[in-house]
């Protein structure tokens, strides 16, 4: 009961400590970090004193501290499987995906009847279930990280092509009847005029597609994978019930997935700078 008391008295004073820095800080861009950090922490220190204060086994949940010390003993297999899963089988995948998309979207453009044609089946394929295609293609593809960038290819192709499809018809007439008063071609008017104007469309397909990517490449190897990699890893520790390691296998996906996301966020705001949501960031 004492650990319990303690627990809320914890939270409530973190809170209170935060709410405080985001209303008389908030704007201020130290305070940008601070605050998430602080609450991170929070979260850390409550998790650990109520794990250890009510006797929690760690088969059903182990403490931070028991994952930390996992991390640090389970460094080789983490880097060997980061390297499957994420370099090669996420982020090959979301490469050949997204810029397939960007060439399809630019067809689609030129072709009122593939706009017809291919955007209902695009819209089709991206609600079918992942773990429906990802058997299909781990047999068509094999074991290894290929059949795993198959299967990120489709999931995130579809959202990246839907929202650069929405991009390049963002310009209005005006605009367009100006490029046509400079005489310009097709390929002008697009490299010049809408593409740049599609740009915020884009990252925010390329946004949401790092976190399909990571999804899509560690479900997949759930149904067949050679012995390393993070979806393996997950499965086969669940069932040695060592999940202090399957929890270490997820830090390094989120971490993996946050740095991913932050650094499309980064080439974001360096491309789309002119954009009237960037400047109001600053």
């Amino acid at each position: 009961m004492s650990w319990l008391i303690f627990a809320i008295v914890f939270w409530l004073a973190a809170w209170a400590l935060n709410t405080w820095l985001a209303r008389h800080h908030g704007s201020e861009r130290w305070a940008r970090f601070l605050i998430p950090a602080l609450f991170g922490i929070t979260l850390l220190l409550l998790w650990e004193g109520l794990v250890r204060g009510l006797n929690i086994s760690p088969v059903i949940l182990p403490a931070p501290s028991q994952i930390a010390a996992s991390l640090m003993a389970s460094t080789a297999v983490l880097r060997e499987d980061f390297v499957q899963t994420i370099l090669k089988g996420a982020l090959s995948g979301y490469v050949i995906g997204c810029g397939a998309a960007v060439v399809v979207a630019i067809l689609i453009d030129r072709s009122p009847f593939l706009q017809r044609g291919l955007l209902p089946i695009g819209n089709f394929v991206a609600a079918l279930p992942i773990v429906g295609i990802a058997p299909i293609l781990v047999m068509w593809f094999g074991f290894d990280w290929q059949s795993k960038a198959a299967v990120v290819v489709v999931m995130v192709f579809f959202p990246v092509l839907v929202n650069m499809v929405a991009g390049l018809a963002a310009t209005n007439a005006l605009q367009r009847d100006l490029m046509a008063t400079y005489s310009a071609s097709y390929w002008q008017g697009l490299f010049k005029m809408r593409l740049p104007a599609a740009m915020p469309f884009l990252f925010n397909g390329l946004k949401i597609a790092t976190t399909l990517a990571l999804i899509g490449a560690i479900v997949a190897e759930f149904f067949g994978s050679p012995t390393k990699g993070m979806g393996f890893r997950i499965s086969t520790a669940v069932g040695q019930l060592d999940l202090s390691l399957v929890w270490s296998e997820i830090t390094v996906a989120a971490l993996a997935g946050s740095g991913f996301y932050g650094l499309v966020a980064l080439i974001e705001k360096l491309v789309t700078f002119w954009h009237p949501s960037q400047r109001a960031r600053t």
